[in-house]
């Protein structure tokens, strides 16, 4: 059995942006590669096993997109290791990442950019403390952003397959 293509997603604790990313991917990749990939995301000073924020829920609900099963992980080498593609909030989480890991470079991109490979740039603000209104507007920016970039992601998923 080939191995499913890993994609990352990295902020800060794990309960808010980067779950709500998880969440929305995986249901854009499940009606193009189903059983092909594996979503995770970890944070860069997160908790082990807390739940996404109630905003962060319900602003997945609204497009559909169910996060109610995500628990908080922290940022580890064996996570970056795993993956084959990791998308960073900000241009710090993806500097943490290379400190974690310097070799992961070709494969680490901060999510505004991707796929361009430059570790500076515009990052996505983190909602946490703030209203719905806030969560949705960020929900809304990162759906843009992977809807922008998903042909990319699928072609590198196909890639990796048809290496194997």
């Amino acid at each position: 059995m080939k191995d499913k293509f890993v994609i990352l997603f990295v902020c800060t604790g794990n309960t808010c942006r980067s779950p709500m990313a998880e969440g929305a991917l995986r249901a854009l990749l499940e009606k193009e590669r189903p059983g092909k990939f594996e979503v995770v995301s970890a944070g860069t000073a997160s908790a082990v096993g807390f739940p996404p924020t109630m905003y962060a829920i319900e602003a997945s609900r609204i497009w559909d997109v169910d996060i109610t099963g995500h628990l908080s992980q922290p940022l580890s080498t064996s996570l970056v290791d795993r993956a084959d593609l990791i998308l960073a909030m900000t241009p710090q989480h993806l500097k943490e990442v290379l400190r974690l890991n310097k070799d992961a470079a070709d494969k680490t991109y901060l999510l505004k950019n991707f796929p361009d490979p430059s570790p500076g740039g515009e990052s996505v603000a983190d909602p946490i403390g703030q209203d719905l209104e806030r969560y949705n507007q960020t929900f809304l920016e990162i759906g843009e952003y992977l809807g922008k970039s998903l042909g990319e992601i699928v072609k590198k998923v196909d890639e990796k397959f048809d290496e194997e």
